[in-house]
């Protein structure tokens, strides 16, 4: 009981700096880059398949202060015609594939030209892995160990409260998180990233997630980009009857506002 009023106390907490914090810096919105994406693949003949991505992502960059914000949804289904051989009537099986819809916000503040101070809350609901949700609310210290104009690499590390509600059970637990990003631009027209999170339950370890995203950008036109993805989610206690990881290769446009 003790532990699941410091999860809530945590997210709370987290919340409103989240949201003061985004408040504070939208009064300089000429600085906020956003961009939004979408991707859609169809096939026809003895199976049907679809699946469409969308999402989002801005960010705005202040002297001292930084804020991330970012959405995506994706859904895909296959459909399978089959036909008896003595009646000669079809039958369609449908089968529901893919439904994701996730969230972040993040805010960091500058302590130092390479550590800051932020926090993060994320979301995710997962309709195949039979997540209904999952909020993860993050304090964190973190440490630019290469701080370059083309290239990046930062650490991240801090307790984390997490609530979720997975196989209809739902649960809150205290856990630590620790993250890495990496950025590089290869030129003002490509570049790519890379990072990964590591979030252990603190009383019992064996309770963790593992996060991981790999992705490429080029641009086509000073607006329009070609964009590839590969997400990589491994949940190491998942819902009765489900697999511990979930893998997904993603390729969409993505339009910069």
């Amino acid at each position: 009981m003790k532990q699941n009023q410091i999860a809530k106390t945590a997210c709370l907490a987290s919340s409103a700096l989240l949201l003061s914090g985004i408040s504070l810096s939208a009064a300089d919105t000429n600085k906020w880059e956003t961009s939004a994406s979408a991707g859609l693949s169809l096939t026809r003949g003895n199976s049907e398949t679809l699946l469409a991505v969308i999402g989002a992502n801005s960010t705005l960059k202040r002297s001292v202060d930084e804020v991330l914000l970012g959405a995506a949804a994706a859904y895909g289904e296959n459909t399978v015609t089959t036909q008896d051989p003595v009646t000669g009537k079809k039958h369609e099986d449908h089968q529901k594939t893919t439904q994701t819809i996730s969230a972040f916000g993040q805010y960091n503040h500058s302590i130092s030209d390479r550590w800051y101070a932020g926090f993060r809350v994320d979301f995710l609901h997962d309709d195949i892995a039979d997540l209904d949700y999952r909020f993860t609310f993050s304090p964190l210290l973190g440490y630019y160990a290469i701080k370059r104009p083309m290239t990046t690499l930062k650490f991240e590390a801090g307790p984390s409260g997490v609530i979720e509600k997975q196989g209809g059970e739902k649960d809150e637990y205290i856990g630590l998180r620790f993250a890495e990003r990496f950025d590089h631009k290869f030129s003002d027209k490509a570049k790519m990233w890379q990072s990964f999170e590591y979030i252990p339950q603190v009383d019992r370890f064996s309770n963790y997630l593992l996060i991981g995203e790999l992705g490429a950008e080029a641009s086509l036109t000073q607006k329009l980009s070609l964009r590839g993805v590969f997400q990589d989610i491994y949940d190491n206690e998942p819902a009765p009857g489900r697999k511990q990881n979930d893998m997904k290769i993603i390729t969409s446009l993505a339009y910069k506002f």
